[in-house]
């Protein structure tokens, strides 16, 4: 049951204006009172509503989009559609961005409280909470992009999303069909199960079913908190590296299009050209791959498609025509002159 004000209130043996004057840090309170109260409050995990001062939640017709890794262009154009598509139904659009590491479903209860929510889309990260996390969100909600550990029972909750596994095994396997055997990967960090930990399983089992030996020392990743891991400058260090070592490899694999640009900034200024050194392919199908010189083979997914569908089944959760549903979109394989046949 949800601990309430009040409960704080009888817990400590104070009044309810008291627990008030504690939470918004006002002078005329004993120190000592305010400590009893604070230590309740993270004991009985009591989220303050600081939308209503008043202690009454007044309605709202909010939908919140929890986003991680902000700094993905990928998101850029799904978060236009979100906006649009939540303001034509009359609902105002809140943006929240979820650090790296946070645990998603902790945000989005509390910003249930805080906001009186009508409906959740958590847009990207991984899904991997436990059932009973899951029971606790009290609004409709829908995963869009990012991953679901196989521990959730998918029926319990809606998602949008291309398979990533499935995908990146239709890029390395097409790298495979040109001739390459020895093909690196930048990834994400070990720490990271979201979308790289799928990305990077597509790309083991495409290598055995082409009859290729995993090497670990091709799997290339960068831990620094001060880079985000799927921007240009994390596939730029991370290829800068790579070929510091001087491994064999002729073709690599990025996880994400900003990845690949960064990744081919390094083969040049190593001397190197792109494809004739090495075949540089990506996923996502940004602009910035059809643009770039040479345009990046790439994975492209449909991105505004996925961003009104998401939008779709979450209304149709909030009005009450479903329950539940999800769909999986296919995702293309786009060729362009960075990869070459050997």
């Amino acid at each position: 049951m949800e601990t309430t004000i009040k409960d704080i209130a009888r817990i400590c043996g104070v009044s309810v204006s008291t627990v008030s004057r504690a939470i918004n840090n006002h002078p005329d309170i004993n120190m000592e009172t305010k400590a009893l109260i604070m230590d309740a409050i993270k004991k009985y995990n009591y989220i303050p509503n600081n939308s209503a001062r008043n202690l009454k939640r007044s309605e709202s017709n909010t939908i919140a989009v929890l986003i991680k890794g902000i700094t993905n262009t990928f998101y850029t154009n799904m978060l236009k559609v979100f906006e649009n598509e939540i303001q034509k139904k009359k609902y105002s659009f809140f943006l929240h961005r979820v650090e790296e590491h946070q645990n998603e479903l902790d945000v989005a209860l509390e910003l249930e409280k805080e906001k009186k929510l009508k409906g959740i889309v958590f847009l990207g990260g991984y899904f991997y909470p436990s059932g009973e996390k899951l029971k606790q969100i009290k609004v409709p909600f829908i995963l869009s992009t990012g991953g679901i550990a196989d521990t959730v029972d998918k029926k319990s909750c809606s998602f949008v999303m291309v398979d990533d596994v499935r995908e990146s095994y239709k890029m390395v396997d097409y790298l495979c069909q040109l001739g390459h055997r020895k093909i690196a990967i930048i990834s994400a960090p070990p720490d990271d199960i979201s979308i790289g930990k799928s990305r990077l399983e597509g790309y083991k089992e495409a290598l055995k079913d082409n009859g290729i030996d995993f090497d670990p020392n091709l799997v290339r990743y960068k831990i620094d908190d001060g880079i985000d891991t799927f921007s240009m400058k994390y596939g730029y260090e991370v290829m800068k590296d790579l070929i510091k070592t001087g491994a064999d490899f002729t073709a690599v694999f990025a996880i994400s299009d900003s990845m690949a640009v960064g990744a081919c900034k390094a083969i040049f200024e190593a001397g190197k050209k792109v494809p004739d050194d090495y075949s540089v392919c990506g996923f996502d199908g940004l602009d910035i791959s059809f643009y770039y010189e040479p345009s990046i083979t790439t994975i492209r997914q449909p991105v505004e498609e996925m961003a009104e569908e998401t939008i779709r089944i979450l209304f149709d959760m909030i009005e009450g025509r479903i329950d539940t549903e999800s769909k999986l979109f296919p995702a293309e394989l786009v060729v362009g002159k960075s990869t070459r046949n050997i």
